[in-house]
């Protein structure tokens, strides 16, 4: 029969309105001032770390409305934002410097809609307030320091197999390597072949001079570029939790180009103190002939000796102040597991200089205790009459302590870890010790918290008023069809919600943008088929088949309409960056949403209306 639809429409449309209605409804219950307590061990948050925050809020009287663990981490909801920034100092000095205290705003969701998995939105800088940092990453200089460590590398391999050579320096993006005669530069040539996969050989035709030039393939220096820049992106990370940051943004742009963004954080020279901090490790051997505790209660440190601290207990440390290696000799470190124990492990890679000293070093201390010394030179600005003075301050910590097995050099593992969390975060922490190659913020934007909130009541009121307008012009001039497309336009902007929910997008003011736009283009949809039914009508059609018609001759141009506008969204997308992302998400989403209502959801209304009967006129 004309103008109606099977059962399983009137279902799919039924589920999909339920299903967007359940997912948009967090977005209505609004977010609490929060604080956050994590880990910097990457360990869970207990039972103590709960128990001592609470005396700490109840010795200053400061009330809350619930403390709970989320993710391995402490989340505690306050009343107001002054209760909350009362609260993050008292905490942060009360639960010592082992974890990160950092604001938050937690979603006030029901637990049956969290049991589902609906959340909120998340809010991009622009709506919350923070700090915006690009970042250009000189990837240059890691291809230049990754041919110096080669200079040490080859120098090393000549010597080991007693290739005379009279120079080996680096000029430019060449590696030069000057022999005494023919039969040497062969050698020479065949052995770095075989040895050094990542470096191409060529000889340099001379009557008098025997050399080789030596370079880093196109491949080579791509992956030295991609490995410095996600190793910067590490090491920001890690500097980032001194800023007590509850949900920062670090992500790549482009291929040498870093965007930061931190959510809460107002004050720009504190952010740029912390990320262009630096910080680096040393090796020490433990001095096991005389006891720390000893040296701690008399005083008498030996001589060539010093006292270091655990970072995980405090517990005293006696090394050797001569350093073996320092985290400038790491060139690579990854997490793992120990093949024999079974145990979480680190593997470090050394350069060639720092290869030879872990080898004699190793091979006469064979069961003796080696040290790993964490060392970071934090920049902290204090108010000195009036004036801000930086003041520089090296924090040493002993992060690691294992007994030597064997003799190693180049390659070796780090054992006697708590467990794989540990392991991989001292991966981190030997990677990120020093960037990988330096860093310049090009550009940088702080918003503020209530200019944040300006801007979603903007926001708010823009979609609200774009909304009501179209919902009177529909109404007075399509009457009961226009109705129907009302309808329709609530369930896409519900759908649209629901679906930025879902895939947890960032929305943005130009995403804000893309709803309001949406909302114009999918009653356009609308717009096309009840001209179309009109036009019909007009011809002398029956209501029935003008209907039928209405939406079948629209069909087409609806869809050449979006899907032009949708490939544009994708350009968008694909080329945008930072904001115009995301107008591109919520423009892409929304067009798709209004396809569906404008088309199968009016319709599903009108066959329920109209469909299945005998109808002399339309409200149209």
């Amino acid at each position: 029969m004309i103008n109606q639809y099977p059962l399983w429409k009137y279902l799919l449309i039924l589920a999909v309105i339920l299903v967007g209605t359940l997912y948009a409804l967090p977005n209505i219950y609004g977010q609490d001032p929060a604080v956050q307590i994590s880990s910097t061990r990457g360990v869970a948050v207990g039972v103590p770390v709960r128990e001592k925050a609470a005396a700490v809020l109840k010795k200053a009287a400061i009330g809350y409305k619930s403390m709970a663990f989320h993710d391995g981490r402490l989340l505690i909801r306050f009343n107001d934002t002054d209760d909350q920034l009362r609260a993050r100092g008292l905490l942060a000095a009360g639960v010592g410097s082992d974890y990160v205290v950092a604001l938050n705003l937690a979603a006030s969701t029901p637990k049956w809609l969290r049991d589902i998995n609906a959340k909120p939105m998340y809010l991009g800088l622009d709506l919350r307030g923070g700090v915006h940092f690009l970042m250009s990453v000189d990837t240059h200089a890691a291809v230049q320091q990754s041919l110096e460590s080669d200079v040490s590398d080859l120098r090393t391999l000549l010597r080991r197999k007693k290739i005379r050579y009279t120079d080996v320096s680096r000029d430019k993006d060449t590696i030069r390597l000057q022999f005494r005669d023919a039969s040497d530069r062969d050698r020479a040539r065949d052995l770095i072949k075989a040895e050094e996969g990542d470096l191409t050989v060529t000889e340099v035709p001379s009557q008098t001079k025997f050399e080789l030039h030596a370079s880093l393939s196109p491949q080579q220096q791509r992956t030295i570029r991609n490995f410095a820049v996600q190793q910067n992106i590490t090491t920001l990370r890690n500097r980032i939790n001194e800023l007590g940051v509850a949900e920062p943004v670090i992500q790549q742009q482009g291929k040498d180009r870093i965007v930061v963004e931190l959510p809460g954080v107002q004050d720009t020279a504190r952010a740029k103190e912390i990320l262009g901090a630096t910080a680096t490790l040393a090796f020490h051997m433990v001095d096991e002939n005389h006891s720390a505790e000893d040296a701690l209660a008399t005083g008498h440190i030996p001589a060539g000796s010093r006292i270091y601290r655990e970072r995980d207990n405090g517990r005293p440390v006696l090394l050797y102040k001569r350093v073996i290696i320092t985290g400038n000799q790491i060139t690579d470190a990854s997490s793992g597991l120990d093949q024999e124990s079974g145990q979480a492990a680190v593997f470090v890679t050394l350069d060639g200089k720092g290869a030879r000293i872990m080898e004699n070093t190793t091979r006469k201390n064979i069961g003796r205790r080696m040290a790993v010394v964490f060392i970071d030179n934090k920049v902290t600005t204090n108010m000195v009459d009036g004036k801000p003075v930086r003041v520089q301050k090296k924090v040493e910590n002993v992060i690691n302590v294992a007994v030597i097995r064997g003799q190693f050099g180049k390659r070796f593992q780090i054992t006697g870890l708590d467990n794989p969390v540990e392991a991989r975060n001292l991966a981190l922490l030997l990677r990120a010790g020093a960037l990988a190659a330096p860093i310049e913020i090009i550009e940088e934007t702080t918003i503020g918290p209530s200019l944040g909130k300006e801007n979603i009541k903007q926001g708010f009121e823009a979609v609200a008023m774009g909304f009501l307008a179209v919902l009177v012009f529909m109404s007075a001039y399509y009457r009961v069809f226009g109705l129907v497309a009302n309808l329709a336009l609530l369930l896409n902007l519900v759908v649209v919600v629901a679906l930025l929910s879902i895939l947890q997008a960032t929305l943005t003011m130009p995403g804000i943008a893309g709803i309001v736009l949406t909302l114009g283009m999918a009653v356009d949809s609308n717009v096309l088929i009840y001209e179309r039914i009109r036009e019909e009508l007009r011809n002398g059609n029956t209501p029935q088949a003008s209907i039928h018609a209405g939406f079948d001759k629209a069909f087409g141009t609806i869809i050449d309409s979006n899907v032009t506008t949708l490939i544009a969204a994708i350009v968008l997308f694909s080329f945008g960056t930072g904001p115009v992302k995301g107008f591109a998400v919520t423009l892409s989403i929304g067009i798709l949403t209004s396809m569906f209502t404008a088309i199968m959801g009016s319709r599903a209304v009108i066959n329920l209306m109209y469909g299945g009967r005998k109808v002399k006129r339309l409200l149209i």
